[in-house]
């Protein structure tokens, strides 16, 4: 048989829209029904935190896709959507965490937020796709799930990973939920930020009475190997968290790194990966948008800001490696944390 080949061309168009073309059309919402596969839905980019708190639809229009996976059986039940962090969406998110939640009964979300926006990684260059838009993404993923008729709108949880775990704890603070207005009082119903970023540095949020949900738990899963984002600060700010009143939980893996839920499990050296140094001192006041050192109290304008953050903060270089051992203890923990906030089974 002869072999037919693919014009240039056409290769050309098809590796530049293959994110597009593999999605299904454009949903607005899943009170259809429909099954497992892959959706592409509404969402916006707001350039930044001031644009997104202006309320949902700021920015330039955007169509984020989302990998579906239903459990088996025909109950109404839980569901979780997932935030992937700067390398773009990865194997765990579409093979290891929906076998395990479904199993549970969970239905799963998989958002991919870069590749419809054409970028693969964030890893050297943030600015890429803005942070903001991961949580409009996120907001928006929680209407779509929410309509569809195996789920129950009100057992709904967030995991992010990495940069996808600011989102999954962002997504708790109360001025940020609210700006979204979602509807008839929707919400995420817990939290779980996986080798989160954001502890340090500017987003990191001053805290205090009434910032994070007191309603919603938490649960952060962490390795104490991690040179990306170093456990400290994350530990420091999960425990800040809690005593304002909202429930949180800390996992500490021991030995494990960055990313040790993917299933390649060589040690990997992101040479030119953007990260914050732990001793950072920036954090900010979600109320008034204003920096602050919270080592000293002292207000910092912008310049200010910059020059710490140039100082003291930003670092290039961190590692990357899979631990199915730390994956599976996770997995544990997780699933654990899902029966008793989401009644999962």
């Amino acid at each position: 048989m002869a072999k037919r080949f693919i014009p240039w061309w056409l290769a050309i168009v098809l590796a530049l829209f293959s994110p597009l073309l593999a999605a299904q059309e454009l949903i607005a919402d899943m009170s259809a029904g429909p099954p497992t596969g892959r959706y592409a839905f509404a969402s916006s980019t707001p350039r930044s935190l001031l644009e997104l708190l202006k309320g949902p639809g700021q920015g330039e229009p955007a169509q984020p896709v989302g990998h579906w996976f239903l459990p088996q059986g025909t109950e109404r039940g839980p569901a979780v959507v997932l935030m992937h962090g700067s390398g773009g969406i990865y194997d765990a998110m579409l093979d290891f965490w929906p076998k395990q939640f479904n199993a549970a009964g969970i239905a799963v979300l998989a958002v991919d937020s870069f590749g419809p926006r054409g970028v693969k990684s964030t890893a050297e260059d943030q600015s890429q796709v803005p942070f903001a838009a991961d949580i409009a993404d996120a907001f928006a993923a929680l209407k779509l799930v929410a309509s569809h008729p195996r789920v129950d709108p009100a057992r709904i949880a967030i995991m992010g990973f990495s940069r996808g775990g600011i989102t999954a704890w962002r997504t708790s603070v109360v001025r940020i939920a609210a700006s979204q207005r979602l509807p008839d009082g929707l919400r995420f119903a817990a939290h779980v930020p996986v080798y989160a970023g954001g502890c340090v540095g500017t987003f990191r949020l001053v805290v205090k009475l009434d910032v994070f949900s007191i309603k919603a738990p938490m649960l952060w899963v962490h390795g104490d190997a991690d040179d990306y984002a170093p456990i400290g600060p994350c530990r420091d700010y999960a425990e800040r968290i809690a005593k304002t009143g909202t429930p949180v939980e800390f996992l500490t893996l021991e030995g494990a790194r960055h990313k040790f839920d993917q299933d390649d499990i060589r040690r990997i050296n992101v040479r030119g990966a953007q990260r914050t140094l732990e001793t950072c001192p920036l954090e900010m006041d979600i109320d008034t948008l204003i920096t602050y050192d919270r080592n000293t109290g002292q207000r910092l304008n912008g310049e200010a800001v910059q020059t710490v953050m140039r100082q003291s903060c930003s670092a290039i270089g961190a590692h990357v490696q899979g631990d199915r051992t730390a994956r599976d203890k996770a997995a544990q923990a997780i699933l654990a944390f899902f029966r008793k906030t989401l009644g999962s089974r």
